[in-house]
């Protein structure tokens, strides 16, 4: 009995060893492929269905556009669907707006962030936590209620234009909701996490000692912070300028609440075009064409990404 279990439990552990063995081999590839397969079906499909809606042509039927292959096999692809937004200036105007908008948010993100994260990494202790824990706790609270307390908040009759007017620096209400510059403070406001979380994780692995040998070398803390500080950082810095800019590019929300005629982006377009004019195969052009705008930051974050990572060898 006692030669049967042992050669029982043997056997049990070599099956444990093979499991464990083959998983040490091949947990990149597992890692890898699951990342694939959320990327295809959550991104590489959808985004194919959008690009074949972009070249048919819409008909007044349910789907409202016609298939790729006709009743007789012959591809009825087009690209007038590209060429209209392409000469319209409507869809100019609407993505040079769309990039100014999401830009100057990305500037005023860093400009208010960076001095964040740089005061909570030097923090110690609960401090830290607690102004983390303050940094995301806007997220506890949904994105839309959010947006609809700013318009209580800018509106004529709201608490700021209240207050000044009790104050009585201001003889009547100054008009901030339904212009740009409400559209600004929506998108910083809502934004603000996604780069004060990458800034302060870039701060943070810096530690101190290159500041401290450029104190004793006798670098001020402007010097030391130009010269150190924030070119050491620049990754965090791209990192979190690209986690504002992408959705800001397309933001819906905010614009159409907030903002006013001037303020048209291309995610209100998209919308109109689907559920007002119902042209999806315009609507998937602009899709397209926003996407393709959007690659360029990328591609190019990821080149200086690797060019940094390479001096850094």
């Amino acid at each position: 009995m006692n030669a049967l279990a042992t050669s029982k439990q043997k056997t049990e552990q070599a099956g444990q060893s093979r499991s464990i063995g083959f998983f040490d081999r091949h947990w990149k590839r597992i890692v890898i492929g699951l990342a694939l397969l959320w990327l295809t079906l959550f991104f590489l499909l959808p985004f194919l269905i959008v690009l074949k809606i972009s070249f048919a042509n819409p008909i007044i039927a349910r789907p409202p556009y016609t298939p790729l292959i006709g009743e007789d096999g012959r591809l009825q692809a087009t690209l007038e669907n590209f060429s209209f937004i392409l000469s319209d200036g409507l869809y100019a105007y609407t993505y040079l707006n769309s990039l100014k908008l999401a830009a100057i948010s990305t500037v005023l993100c860093l400009l208010v962030g960076y001095p964040m994260a740089y005061g909570i990494t030097r923090t110690q202790g609960s401090t830290r936590l607690i102004l983390l824990f303050f940094v995301v706790l806007p997220f506890w609270t949904s994105f839309l209620l959010r947006v609809y307390a700013w318009m209580g908040l800018l509106g004529n009759h709201g608490l700021i234009n209240g207050f000044l007017l009790r104050l009585g620096l201001i003889n009547a209400p100054i008009q901030m909701l339904y212009t740009d510059f409400a559209v600004y403070v929506g998108i910083v406001y809502s934004y603000l996490p996604f780069i004060i979380l990458p800034l302060y994780a870039s701060i943070e692995r810096l530690g101190d000692t290159l500041n401290e040998a450029a104190a004793d070398l006798g670098a001020g803390p402007f010097r030391t912070f130009m010269d150190i500080t924030l070119p050491m950082t620049a990754p965090g810095i791209l990192a979190g300028s690209l986690l504002v800019f992408i959705p800001a590019m397309g933001e819906y929300v905010i614009p159409a609440l907030l903002g006013g005629p001037d303020s048209l982006m291309i995610g209100r377009v998209l919308y109109d075009e689907f559920f007002f004019n119902r042209d999806w195969p315009v609507a998937s052009a602009v899709a397209i064409l926003l996407l393709l705008i959007l690659i360029i930051p990328i591609v190019w974050f990821q080149y200086i990404n690797g060019k940094h990572q390479e001096e850094g060898a």
